[in-house]
């Protein structure tokens, strides 16, 4: 599917945030590849599909970015397939399979968190910024972009989930070392912070957070969903923020403002 189009690769893309950001990118006439793990076969080829109703090119490839042999065959699948990228989206990402006390979390768990969170999405985007730099030296997708998408967590404590906190926030750090590395290639990278987004990932959580929403928690007094989030890559991949790297964008309802 070689395609003169700009090129998004979404990595979890088949559903929640990822699903919400791969359908806001298509709008713009991009081709999207929809990364996928092994058992969201069903979800990654609805989304394909719902990308093609759309009018968009699309296609699902399945890899898992905690594996760093498996993401690399994803950035050269995507290459070979697409013909070019011009905006990498490391959304994948997961929450701890249950909640516990700081006091009691597991050496499994923060391995498995930061495995997938931080570990997989820091080589995996090392690998695409060499694809990137080689795609300019060529001619090929110019103004290439980077997008992580990182979360509310990475500045506030949560001590039931202390190793999500510690992943996102290793994550911010990552793109702004590659938001620093790359400028001089061109090359720019930004971190979108969602809040509370409706999604399954924060259905454990859902009714808990509905109480303190109404409390006041969210200023704009409601979730976000998956589309405000694709909304803010959609604003990236326009293009319109030309003369930014390294850039920051809260996309939780003023859920950081600091309020007297």
């Amino acid at each position: 599917m070689a395609a003169e189009a700009a090129v998004a690769v979404v990595t979890g893309g088949s559903r929640g945030i990822g699903r919400g950001i791969a359908l806001a990118v298509a709008r713009l006439g991009h081709t999207v590849v929809v990364n996928y793990r092994s058992d969201e076969r069903s979800a990654a080829e609805t989304c394909r599909q719902a990308l093609e109703q759309g009018a968009a090119a699309a296609v699902a490839i399945r890899a898992d970015v905690a594996d760093l042999d498996d993401g690399r065959r994803l950035v050269a699948e995507s290459l070979a397939v697409a013909g070019r990228i011009d905006l990498w989206v490391n959304n994948a990402g997961v929450a701890p399979e249950t909640r516990v006390d700081l006091l009691e979390t597991t050496p499994a768990s923060w391995d498995r968190l930061l495995g997938i969170n931080l570990r997989g999405p820091f080589f995996l985007t090392q690998a695409v910024a060499r694809a990137m730099i080689d795609q300019r030296g060529g001619g090929v997708a110019s103004s290439p972009q980077i997008v992580f998408i990182t979360s509310v967590s990475s500045r506030s404590a949560s001590v039931n989930r202390g190793e999500y906190c510690v992943s996102k926030a290793g994550l911010s750090m990552v793109a702004q070392l590659f938001a620093a590395r790359l400028a001089g290639q061109g090359i720019r990278v930004h971190e979108i912070r969602p809040g509370l987004i409706e999604t399954d990932m924060t259905l454990p959580a859902r009714q808990a957070y509905e109480q303190r929403i109404r409390e006041g928690l969210v200023p704009l007094a409601r979730w976000g969903t998956p589309d405000d989030v694709g909304r803010a890559v959609a604003a990236i991949a326009s293009d319109t923020l030309a003369y930014s790297t390294g850039t920051v964008i809260d996309v939780d309802g003023g859920l950081g403002l600091r309020i007297l």
